[in-house]
């Protein structure tokens, strides 16, 4: 069974080749399930961890390949997380959009992040399909992700960003955030709270589905003022662009 520290290895491996060849096929890791239990699934991506991590989102699981476009997070061409950092730091939505092969543009995703310092992985390596969807309440975790081992590994990380229930419930838990009841804490949507890690907040924002009630344009203002927050942007524009997000 690979452990979190296999997994470190391989993103340090991985970002080594980003590094070294600009874009290679081989940095994520696609393998079949290890487990005796043909029912777990093993996350299919290895984490990707710039050396300068500043920001580190974590989800929950990949939905199933049959709803990919591309090998990299947030793959399913619906979800609207690419198009709100394009909408972000470029003023377009379309910016990582390959509209003509119905995918993202992943080379240009790739040395976007690795230039602000912008991570991603999620909070379970091994989970269970308890119904035929990526549904937060129908995945059992098998094998959760050694939060607290990762952060260590990243110097720099000022904050880990969430957007669902589920995955910000599991941090705060891993992360031992709680109110002065002793009771486990999560922020609200728009806000961060600090964790026992020094410098390291827990920061919530609107989900990236457009199932969650709320416009694309919102969702750019919310994920703005938490790259605000963090340094990966300032206040005025940037890359010359106006931030006008439709």
């Amino acid at each position: 069974m690979l452990t979190t520290d296999d997994y470190l290895q391989m993103a340090a491996t991985a970002l080594r080749s980003t590094e070294e060849a600009g874009w290679a096929a081989d940095v994520f890791l696609n393998k079949e399930a290890v487990a005796a239990d043909d029912a777990v699934e093993w996350h299919p991506l290895i984490p990707f961890l710039p050396a300068q991590t500043r920001v580190l989102f974590l989800g929950s699981f990949p939905p199933q390949r049959k709803r990919w476009c591309m090998d990299f997070f947030y793959p399913n061409s619906t979800n609207d997380h690419w198009r709100i950092e394009g909408a972000v730091f470029y003023g377009d939505a379309q910016h990582f959009v390959d509209t003509a092969h119905k995918t993202f543009r992943l080379r240009a995703i790739v040395d976007h992040l690795s230039a602000k310092g912008i991570g991603f992985f999620d909070t379970a390596l091994a989970v269970r399909r308890l119904a035929n969807n990526a549904s937060d309440k129908f995945l059992e975790v098998v094998v959760p992700t050694d939060i607290k081992a990762m952060a260590t590994h990243l110097p720099s990380l000022k904050a880990i960003v969430t957007t669902g229930e589920k995955a910000t419930a599991t941090i705060a838990t891993a992360l031992n955030i709680k109110d002065k009841q002793g009771r486990v804490q999560v922020p609200a949507v728009g806000a961060a709270l600090p964790s026992p890690i020094d410098g390291i907040e827990l920061y919530r924002l609107p989900s990236s589905s457009r199932a969650y009630p709320m416009s694309l344009t919102k969702k750019a203002e919310a994920y703005k003022r938490m790259f605000e927050r963090y340094g990966l942007i300032s206040n005025e524009s940037v890359d010359g662009s106006d931030h006008r997000f439709g």
